[in-house]
């Protein structure tokens, strides 16, 4: 603390950290998880949802028990494309779901349909299984879909850099703007990395992630910005360093504790799924729990730190040029 006697704050009880010189384990951090993501999606492959690649969803209705990987090899001998199966409980009765999705350009035939029904009923005999739904997906409407995604993030994102800029013009608000994206890029890398390395289909859940995670990451960085800004009214003789790490430093507690409350809920969640044996939920609570921790990190180094950097580096360019 004694090197920030010279500040002018009127009253700091909170322990100044040095945020601002964790340049390099924020690059290493970032590095590291841009690798993983790209050799995970090579080794393992991107396992996208037939609503957006196109494919065909069944769903069949049953009593009783089913082993899953029973159900998975019956199909398999009638359906040659790779599929995926998962059971579950139906919102409308009491009976139990069976859902099958796979990609397919051609779809399910009339008679490829009776087929599977019927080696399913053959197989599982004591279950009652009925078909009760088929739909086909066509990848074109998929595709359109990702789309809008992709074009509502892109959005967002210029949104909110003109927000920032605005807001924060008197502590150099573009670059602020900018910089708070590049957290959110961190943020959306880490759940997707998640997403990636636990085999996890890339499907509406994970839409549901990257919009959960634009808000609380954007959030929580605005949160730190706006102690920024007041730090440099209450303390006008601190330098840029002074004034960030002052304001990370206070934001720190906040930050935890938020951070305690949203990841804890998510792993109760988690729980609760496992147990109850909807795992199709944790396509999105797995990858949500990463993003909040990668949030609660990122709004306080990756984007003040690296706002700190770029304001620093383009100061020692103006300085240049006027030697």
């Amino acid at each position: 603390m004694s090197k920030n006697k010279n500040i002018n704050t009127p009253v700091e009880t909170a322990k100044v950290r040095d945020f601002c010189s964790k340049t390099k384990m924020i690059a290493i951090i970032a590095a590291v998880l841009v690798t993983v993501t790209i050799i995970g999606t090579i080794i393992r492959g991107l396992n996208v949802a037939i609503e957006f690649k196109g494919g065909t969803l069944i769903t069949y209705q049953y009593t009783g028990d089913i082993d899953v990987n029973e159900a998975k090899n019956a199909i398999s001998s009638i359906v040659t494309v790779p599929i995926n199966v998962r059971s579950g409980e139906s919102l409308e009765s009491d009976a139990k779901e069976l859902i099958i999705s796979f990609t397919s350009e051609e779809g399910l035939t009339a008679d490829k349909q009776t087929e599977l029904t019927d080696a399913l009923q053959a197989k599982f005999k004591d279950n009652a299984i009925e078909l009760y739904d088929s739909n086909d997906v066509n990848p074109t409407t998929g595709s359109e879909f990702l789309l809008k995604c992709v074009v509502a993030v892109i959005f967002a994102a210029i949104l909110i850099i003109l927000y920032i800029a605005v807001r924060f013009r008197k502590i150099g608000g573009w670059t602020a703007g900018l910089c708070s994206v590049l957290a959110l890029l961190h943020d959306l890398c880490a759940a997707f990395a998640a997403n990636v390395l636990f085999g996890f289909e890339f499907n509406s859940n994970t839409v549901a992630v990257i919009l959960t995670i634009l808000g609380y990451s954007i959030n929580n960085t605005i949160v730190i910005y706006d102690r920024i800004r007041e730090n440099k009214t209450l303390m006008p003789k601190a330098s840029l360093k002074e004034i960030i790490n002052a304001g990370c430093s206070q934001s720190l507690t906040r930050s935890i504790r938020t951070s305690i409350t949203t990841v804890g809920t998510m792993v109760a969640l988690t729980i609760v799924v496992i147990i109850s044996g909807y795992t199709s939920l944790l396509t999105f609570s797995v990858p949500l729990m990463v993003g909040l921790i990668s949030g609660a990190y990122s709004s306080l180094f990756v984007a003040p730190v690296t706002w700190y950097a770029w304001e620093t580096k383009r100061a020692a360019k103006g300085k240049a040029k006027k030697n």
